[in-house]
């Protein structure tokens, strides 16, 4: 894929704003265990980055996935984990549906402002018991004159503490398990929603995560996204949308390399700079090699999207990108941080915060595990079910 020249500035102008408008807080946002959502996504959203890809009948640009790509690239320069999380909750995780499939009614009062970046939104799938295994979930919502009552929790919810609405996935019938459950936006300020104190957690230190309690919580059917029992099918497709965006972290690992190489150019071990050790400028050719590796098929991933292609070729290679993003990032960081040696380890140090964000990304979305399984009903390698 060979970006524009449109391309290129979109990149390079979303680089520039995160140089100028993030990274000079992140420090203190990670401190503070928050990042001023509002604050940010307005300013993002008063030049367009929040809307790329969305509809310009509601605010976005229209563009198609490539240039998505393209500001997730430039957003890769965001120097916290948490924060690069956050804004990508609002582009890619909690509003894709919504634009796919949601009334003009709906879209116009819930993704024209978190386009323009006056509401903040968060994303409603996971639950205590329920994690990769979305099926799983338990959360309800019931009929009652134009109404839906919904009743359940829950749990890991990226900006839930900020958030003014919430895409939230829950079972609408008793039916089977994979077409019982519906999309239902949700205002964040509905008598019955009780949000928990922020989780403390291992890294995203920046990105508020709790858990969401709804006990009778009342909204209209007509804040259904698309079709009833259609939840489960939106909420995948949804996942990929994140699963693409997850590439974003493509430019940190270039950029975690990058830090090595200045770090292990100026400091000196036994009379030599530490990069002149065979193993080490070895290493860090090495693992720069497996970063344009997963570059490439990130690329091929979005051509397809662009293009049309089979939409289950496409969620196998999205399924291998995200798999190989975690898996990498572990590799990348892991390495980087042992030529750091004891400054590495310091819990400041920024090779330290990328160890702790880029774990997750293994977890969220869709854990190593079900990427595999994934691929492999791809390969029709799973084991048959026995009658």
């Amino acid at each position: 894929m060979r970006f524009t020249q449109e391309h290129i500035e979109l990149r390079r102008n979303i680089k520039k704003f995160v140089e100028a408008e993030i990274n000079p807080y992140c420090d203190e946002w990670e401190k503070e265990g928050i990042w001023p959502a509002h604050e940010v996504l307005k300013k993002m959203g008063d030049l367009g980055f929040l809307g790329i890809t969305k509809p310009e009948k509601f605010g976005g640009m229209g563009l198609d996935a490539s240039y998505g790509m393209a500001a997730a690239e430039g957003l890769g320069h965001i120097e916290s984990g948490g924060v690069l999380m956050g804004i990508g909750v609002q582009t890619d995780m909690a509003t894709p549906a919504l634009a796919e499939w949601g009334s003009d009614a709906l879209r116009e009062e819930y993704l024209a402002p978190a386009i323009s970046g006056e509401q903040v939104a968060c994303i409603g799938v996971s639950e205590v018991h329920a994690g990769s295994d979305v099926a799983a979930i338990k959360t309800t919502a019931k009929k009652d004159g134009g109404d839906y009552i919904i009743n359940g929790s829950k749990m890991w919810i990226t900006n839930a503490t900020q958030a003014d609405w919430i895409c939230l996935l829950a079972n609408t019938s008793d039916g089977k398990p994979h077409f019982n459950k519906s999309q239902i936006i949700v205002p964040m300020n509905a008598l019955g929603i009780t949000v928990s104190p922020k989780l403390d957690k291992l890294g995203m230190r920046a990105s508020d995560t709790a858990q969401i309690f709804f006990d009778d919580v009342r909204v209209p059917q007509g804040n259904l996204i698309g079709g009833e029992g259609m939840g489960f099918m939106q909420q995948m497709v949804q996942f990929q949308a994140e699963r693409i965006f997850a590439t974003s972290g493509i430019t940190s690992l270039d950029k975690v390399i990058e830090g090595t190489i200045e770090y292990t150019r100026e400091r000196e071990t036994f009379g030599q700079p530490i990069i002149d050790n065979q193993y080490v400028h070895f290493r860090l050719a090495e693992l720069k090699t497996e970063v344009e590796l997963l570059r490439s098929l990130a690329y091929r991933l979005c051509e397809g999207i662009v293009a049309g292609d089979n939409p289950m070729e496409l969620t196998t290679l999205a399924s291998m990108s995200k798999l190989k993003m975690g898996r990498l990032s572990r590799e990348v960081i892991d390495s980087c941080l042992q030529f750091f040696g004891g400054q590495g380890y310091m819990w400041d140090h920024p090779i330290a915060r990328a160890y702790r964000d880029g774990r997750l990304t293994s977890i969220g979305g869709g854990a190593d595990e079900i990427m595999l399984g994934i691929i492999c009903k791809s390969m029709d390698i799973l084991p048959k079910k026995r009658k």
